[in-house]
């Protein structure tokens, strides 16, 4: 089996579950950190030549993060292309068993088992909170409605302030997200690489909790510790 992914997280679910599957994996694709296969461009302008030269069985694509218009002219080319969608965590693992299984693995890994697991035995939560999520700025972009990251949040403890925004990744002007007054400000360094010195200076006043993006958006191995790693920095940042 020959596998191209343009899901980064699906990219590290295969290849940590099926090593040698994977032969080809967008820029963005960091995990596992020994990754050694054809880089094919990004998520959103990955580079077709390359991806139809390695040949590949199967192509991994997410309808987030990926064009329908490149997945077309894949499909039109004659390669197969499955295509995930995950707005939860639920759904998260329903598509992480459903890619794999196409990869040809000859079983449910245990990583898998152990991530779900994780995931139904959530500690209690410290009561709930309110937060405005940005993962943009220049312009300020924030988490909306029907999205993996809030799920993962919402399940956390943290509702986020644009939960039922008719978009999923709204705009929404600065002064606007001060004026909400959440508890919180959670800021992860991805995609937008919010930091220290970049990011809490717009909200001050407000506690921010700087999250790993991998474990807030993530649907692959990282879901095992995103309920401690998330968790404990969401609790930091209330004290």
């Amino acid at each position: 089996m020959r596998v191209v992914s343009l899901v980064p997280s699906l990219t590290e679910a295969i290849a940590v579950s099926l090593p040698g599957v994977v032969v080809g994996a967008t820029d963005w694709c960091s995990h596992p950190p020994d990754l050694d296969v054809t880089r094919v461009g990004g998520t959103k302008n990955p580079k077709l030549d390359p991806v139809l030269a390695l040949a590949p069985d199967l192509v991994i694509a997410n309808e987030e993060e990926n064009r329908e218009p490149d997945l077309t002219a894949l499909r039109e080319a004659g390669v197969e292309v499955l295509v995930t969608e995950v707005r939860d965590v639920p759904q998260a693992f329903a598509e992480l068993a459903r890619v794999l299984d196409a990869c040809g693995a000859p079983s449910r890994p245990r990583w898998l088992d152990q991530a779900e697991q994780a995931w139904a035995q959530l500690p209690e939560s410290e009561g709930r909170v309110t937060a405005v999520v940005p993962i943009w700025r220049r312009p300020w972009m924030v988490l909306g409605r029907d999205t993996f990251a809030g799920d993962v949040l919402s399940r956390l403890g943290v509702d986020h302030a644009y939960a039922t925004h008719a978009e999923r990744y709204p705009r929404v002007p600065l002064d606007e997200l001060r004026s909400t007054a959440p508890d919180l400000v959670v800021l992860p360094d991805e995609p937008y690489r919010f930091t220290a010195d970049d990011g809490p200076e717009a909200f001050a006043g407000l506690p921010c909790a700087l999250v790993s993006g991998r474990h807030l958006t993530w649907y692959g191995p990282s879901l095992g510790e995103a309920p401690r790693v998330l968790g404990a920095a969401l609790r930091a940042a209330r004290r």
